[in-house]
């Protein structure tokens, strides 16, 4: 999340100094964090999959990571292969798809955080968090 906010926040006008294409070199990068934190989150999902996979907000989370990443890809097609690039020119839609990007990316790590507080109790059966 960290690079790929980075690439939003430049995309949607911060550091205007800074070169957009060469930021395209840090996609494989983020991929690689992205596949790690897959993998850290199915062992972490394994552990305690009961009370997960029973809670909206992990599907909210899921469903948040899921579009995110579309737009990453859309992003790399959109922004990055615009020959505008070059110029640092941003079109209207490569903004459009930075400020989802971030919308998303904040979703899932909201709904994230959420899931330790709403839904079932883990290791009590029929328990649930209430505020």
């Amino acid at each position: 999340m960290g690079l790929n906010s980075a690439i939003d926040l430049r995309l949607l006008g911060f550091a205007p100094k800074t070169p957009i294409a060469p930021l395209e070199k840090f996609l494989p990068l983020i991929w690689w964090g992205f596949w790690i934190n897959a993998a850290s989150g199915v062992v972490l999902l394994m552990a305690d999959a009961t009370t997960k996979v029973v809670s909206p907000i992990f599907y909210i989370k899921m469903g948040c990571i899921l579009l995110a990443v579309w737009v990453l890809v859309y992003i790399r097609k959109m922004v990055f292969r615009h020959p505008g690039v070059e110029k640092m020119y941003v079109t209207p839609l490569g903004k459009i798809l930075a400020g989802t990007s971030l919308a998303l990316w904040i979703g899932a790590v909201t709904a994230g955080r959420l899931m330790a507080y709403l839904g079932p109790v883990s290791g009590i059966p029929g328990m649930k968090n209430h505020f």
